[in-house]
């Protein structure tokens, strides 16, 4: 990807001028995290503060700690899907546009751009595939909003539809169509936050009456840290990413965070497992370039993306249930 937009791009902008203003941080995570602030140990661990509204009976008898990942074939994981009644669920896409997917690809994709469109599908392109031929038979409608960020336009502030008037894409298979349309038009920038893609979907659970969502976000790399922020303390991006995280919580929305390139990864296996003042354990991390390197076949390498990426939706689906969530 070059560094700077082609005149194919700015007219590719300048067909949806309020592309960018549409999906700002959401008013109800914000409004969350000033009533539910965030503190960390020294350990750079994450606590409820005592007393605060999370810190409730409710919460303390119906959240698990951790949902263990306690299936061996995708067919039992489809089965626990059906068996706990999830028969439809509503699917949101989120694609990593930060800068720093153009050299996270020095090992896994030969030092090109996660990004590259080429001969050969690129690892989000890749992603998207799998994860569209394992979820679609649980998205009834087939509707499936899709959105960008971090990338000139939208930094770690908002997101972007993948169409000018927002309207979902008809499938994943249409998604990866789009997805290659705009790739070529987009200024990759930063700094990497998730919580506005996790924002962007709250609203969208919130407009559909407290229909469950699944929302599947594709990235290269970790929240953005830089090296001063001491021991115990959050960068910004951070401390919004955690926010939104605990308030979709509060929601019918699981969130699978997909990993490609060569990472770092341990902050989100972190987030994964000890964001701890959550009602339910609502994020599962999952190592899509880990999982397809191992040594199988292509096919059984698939399967075990599908369900490391599927494994804890069932008891996700359950707790929604038991949410006190008001539409």
């Amino acid at each position: 990807m070059g560094n700077s937009e082609s005149t194919s791009g700015d007219a590719y902008r300048n067909t949806q001028p309020e592309l960018h203003s549409a999906y700002p941080r959401s008013s109800v995570a914000s409004n969350f995290r000033q009533q539910n602030p965030v503190f960390t140990d020294a350990n750079h661990r994450y606590q409820t503060p005592a007393g605060s509204s999370l810190d409730t009976d409710y919460h303390r008898k119906n959240r698990p700690t951790y949902i263990a990942d306690n299936f061996n074939s995708l067919d039992e994981v489809i089965a626990a899907l059906r068996e706990a009644g999830l028969e439809s669920s509503n699917l949101i896409l989120g694609i990593d546009f930060t800068k720093s997917n153009e050299w996270t690809g020095k090992y896994s994709f030969n030092r090109r751009s996660l990004h590259t469109i080429g001969s050969t599908p690129n690892p989000y392109q890749q992603a998207i595939s799998i994860i569209g031929r394992t979820l679609t038979p649980f998205d009834e409608d087939n509707l499936i909003p899709c959105f960008g960020f971090g990338d000139a336009s939208t930094h770690d502030q908002y997101v972007f539809s993948f169409y000018p008037d927002h309207r979902p894409c008809q499938g994943f298979e249409e998604a990866l169509a789009r997805y290659k349309e705009i790739v070529p038009h987009l200024k990759l920038a930063g700094p990497t936050s998730f919580a506005p893609i996790i924002d962007c979907a709250i609203d969208i659970v919130e407009r559909s009456n407290g229909q469950y969502h699944v929302l599947v976000i594709i990235a290269d790399g970790q929240v953005t840290r830089s090296s001063g922020i001491p021991n115990g303390k959050l960068s910004p991006q951070e401390q919004a990413t955690i926010d939104s995280i605990v308030a979709a919580s509060e929601y019918p929305l699981s969130i699978i965070l997909v990993g490609v390139g060569d990472g770092p990864w341990d902050e989100m296996q972190h987030f994964d497992d000890n964001i701890r003042q959550r009602s339910f354990d609502n994020f599962q991390f999952v190592n899509f370039t880990k999982v397809m390197s191992e040594n199988k076949d292509m096919a059984k390498r698939e399967t075990s993306f599908a369900l490391a990426a599927l494994m804890e939706v069932p008891f996700q689906y359950r707790a929604a249930l038991n949410l006190p969530y008001k539409a």
